[in-house]
C-alpha cells in the first residue's frame, strides 16, 4: 500500500513538474532536439536504407545523392546509415557516463559539505584539482593507459567529470544543514546518515537533475574528441569515429564536407539540446531565475 501510494505520488510530481516545464520553450526544444536523437537511435534499422557495414569500393567519397542522402566514404559506406547508426553509441556514452559523474560528485558534495572541517578541506583541494585541469588531457593520458574500449571511455569520462556537480551540491548542503528541521533532526538523535540521504539529499535534486543534463553534454564532446584523436575505440560506430576516418582518409583537407560536416552538426546539436534542458532545469527549480 505504501509503495503504491508512492508511486502515485512519483508520478503526480512528474506531471506537475512537466505542467511547468513545458511553459518554458527553450527546455522543450531542448527536450525536443534529445528525443529526437533518441528516436532516430532506436528506428535505426528502419530508417536506414544501407546496413552500415556494407561496402562498395566503386563508390568511392561520393557527393549527396538521391541513393546516398549523406555521401559514401572512402570504402563507400554510406554515411547516412553511419550517421544514424552513429547516435547510438553517442548516446549511450552521454547517459552512462554522466550517471557516474553525478554520482561521485553528489557523493563528495553531500560528505564535503555536511561534515566541513579537514575533510571538506582535502574533498575541495582536490576538486579545485580537476576543476583547474582541463579534463580532455586527463582523459587522453588515463585512457591511453587503461585502453580504448567502450566501457573504459565511459568511466574514464565519468570518474574525471564530477567536480562541477560536486561544488554546487556542497554548496546547497552548507545551507540545508543549518535549516531548522536538520538541527531538529540531529538533536533527536537522527544519525548521519540518515540526515543526509533522506532529509539534505532530496533537497538538492534540483540541481543533480540540471548538472547531469550538462555533464551528459560533456560526456559526448568528450567521447567524440577521445576517438576522433584515436584514444577512444575508432571500431565503435560513433560520430568521432566518422570523423576519425574523415581525417584519416584526407576527406577534411580535399573539401570533401559531406563526410565531416553531417557528424559535426549532430554533436553540436545534441549537445544544444542537453544544454537547453540543464538550464531549463536549474531556472525551473530556481524561483530567483524562472521567468515570469
Amino acid at each position: 500500500m505504501i509503495l503504491g501510494s508512492s508511486v502515485k505520488k512519483f508520478f503526480k510530481d512528474i506531471r506537475e513538474l512537466w505542467i511547468i516545464y513545458k511553459n518554458n520553450r527553450l527546455g522543450v526544444a531542448g527536450l525536443f532536439i534529445v528525443l529526437f536523437f533518441i528516436t532516430i537511435a532506436l528506428l535505426a534499422p528502419f530508417i536506414s536504407r544501407y546496413s552500415p557495414e556494407q561496402t562498395d569500393p566503386s563508390a568511392y567519397l561520393e557527393p549527396p545523392s538521391f541513393q546516398h542522402w549523406f555521401g559514401t566514404n572512402e570504402v563507400g559506406q554510406d554515411l547516412f546509415s553511419l550517421n544514424v547508426y552513429g547516435a547510438r553509441i553517442s548516446l549511450l556514452v552521454g547517459f552512462s557516463a554522466a550517471l557516474i559523474a553525478v554520482f561521485i560528485g553528489s557523493l563528495i558534495g553531500l560528505v564535503s559539505g555536511y561534515y566541513g572541517g579537514l575533510l571538506d578541506e582535502i574533498l575541495m583541494r582536490i576538486t579545485d584539482f580537476f576543476l583547474v585541469v582541463p579534463p580532455i588531457i586527463l582523459m587522453i593520458i588515463i585512457g591511453s593507459i587503461l585502453g580504448s574500449s567502450l566501457m573504459n571511455v565511459i568511466i574514464v569520462i565519468g570518474i574525471l567529470s564530477w567536480s562541477p556537480t560536486a561544488r554546487v551540491v556542497r554548496s546547497m548542503v552548507l545551507s540545508i544543514k543549518e535549516w531548522p528541521y536538520v538541527e531538529a533532526i540531529k538533536a533527536l538523535g537522527g544519525s548521519d546518515k540518515r540526515i543526509i540521504f533522506r532529509h539534505i539529499l532530496p533537497n538538492t535534486t534540483s540541481v543533480i537533475y540540471a548538472n547531469m543534463a550538462l555533464s551528459a553534454s560533456n560526456a559526448i564532446f568528450s567521447h567524440a574528441a577521445m576517438v576522433f584523436l584515436g584514444v577512444g575505440d575508432v571500431n565503435d560506430l560513433s560520430w568521432g569515429m566518422i570523423l576519425h576516418y574523415a581525417f584519416a582518409s584526407g576527406a577534411l583537407s580535399s573539401g570533401c564536407w559531406w563526410y565531416f560536416v553531417p557528424p559535426g552538426i549532430f554533436i553540436v546539436l545534441l549537445i544544444f539540446g542537453f544544454v537547453l534542458i540543464g538550464f531549463s532545469l536549474e531556472e525551473l527549480f530556481n524561483p530567483k531565475l524562472r521567468r515570469i
